[in-house]
């Protein structure tokens, strides 16, 4: 039985596309809406014997003297060596228009030797911008997605018990300053830029309003005057926009997956009519050495004397097939099914048909 083509659609019949727009939420990003990556360097204690070896991780013991001699406990001079302790990094996002005092979740991961943070506490810990100024302090119980647990001839290990959150374990003391409200227009930036999808948006936005309020920059971004919008402010606007629906354009692509041999094909990818052929050649190279031994009390030494076998196999082809023109997704896919061969096959074979131009969309490898 031939093995066929495993093909996941991307997108359903234009008819379902049309009854189906999607948001401009999903579409665009808003100008001025976004998050702010933040960073730390802390201490986690109260590790199990799963902490940082301190003489492989001298950061360790630096930042633990630091803190301790911050609450007033002078260990200048003494020879300490914990195993609950480790320095993690803590990392996290401050959402667009966070106030301060509200939490947000954090991320803490070892970059020590450290085993486990299973059941470890992170302390107070600042969390920075880009621009060196602290944002939120971090502090809290961790959960850690893993485990590990070791004996003296074998060890297991599930998951990443080196890593993991806080949920709610920073809490944010500086607000980020953006005047949202002042703005006299907003940039609306396409995730995925597309003239006929900017145009659309532009189209939407307008016939929305039923007035002049949105004009197509580029094709990644639209420009939404507030003023024209009529709206109570600049959030009431963005509020109402966000929700007008648009059909995006999709660009024609191929998407492959060589380590899984997954063949995804868009809706609007086109194949030329052309002729294909296809074999597997395999090359075996075997080693076994024989070893020549003396004669009994004889003088001499053993000598080992290679032997190689070689041998080059070629399995039979799909001959020279025809793949005739697709005019539709479904053709395209009867076509490319007709060569009968196996997903990571026809992988090499959509290589080819590209190479050769009589694939009309865009070749992803991943």
């Amino acid at each position: 039985m031939r093995p066929f083509l495993t093909i996941v659609l991307l997108t359903l019949l234009p008819i379902v596309a049309v009854a189906n727009p999607i948001r401009l939420k999903d579409l665009v990003e808003f100008d001025g809406v976004r998050g702010n990556d933040l960073v730390g360097y802390g201490l986690v204690v109260g590790l199990n014997g799963t902490g940082d070896g301190l003489r492989n991780a001298p950061f360790t013991e630096e930042i633990m003297t630091n803190t301790l001699e911050r609450l007033g406990v002078n260990v200048t001079g003494e020879q300490f060596r914990p195993k609950n302790v480790a320095a993690v990094f803590v990392t996290g996002s401050l959402p667009p228009f966070a106030r301060a005092g509200s939490q947000i979740d954090v991320t803490v991961s070892a970059i020590g030797d450290a085993k486990s943070l299973l059941g470890g506490t992170l302390i107070m810990t600042p969390l920075n911008a880009a621009d060196g100024e602290i944002y939120a302090v971090a502090q809290g119980t961790i959960i850690a997605g893993g485990a590990s647990a070791e004996g003296e001839a074998a060890s297991v290990v599930q998951g990443v018990p080196t890593s993991g959150v806080i949920p709610s374990g920073a809490r944010i003391e500086r607000e980020v300053d953006f005047e949202f409200a002042s703005l006299s227009s907003v940039r609306l930036a396409l995730r995925e830029p597309d003239f006929t999808t900017a145009s659309r948006i532009e189209a939407a936005i307008n016939r929305d309003f039923r007035r002049a309020v949105a004009v197509m920059l580029d094709s990644g971004t639209v420009e939404v005057s507030i003023e024209a919008t009529r709206m109570a402010s600049t959030a009431h606007a963005i509020g109402r926009i966000e929700n007008i629906r648009v059909e995006p354009e999709r660009r024609a692509r191929v998407v492959v997956d060589q380590r899984s041999g997954t063949i995804v094909l868009g809706e609007d990818v086109r194949i030329s009519r052309v002729a294909v052929s296809q074999g597997n050649l395999t090359l075996r190279i075997e080693e076994q050495p024989l070893a020549v031994q003396p004669n009994p009390f004889a003088d001499g030494e053993t000598v080992v004397i290679p032997r190689t076998a070689a041998e080059i196999e070629e399995e039979d082809g799909i001959g020279l097939a025809e793949v005739p023109d697709g005019t539709s997704l479904s053709e395209v896919i009867a076509g490319l099914n007709a060569l009968g061969v196996s997903p990571r096959d026809m992988i090499d074979i959509l290589k080819s048909i590209k190479a050769a131009g009589a694939l009309h969309a865009e070749f992803v490898v991943r």
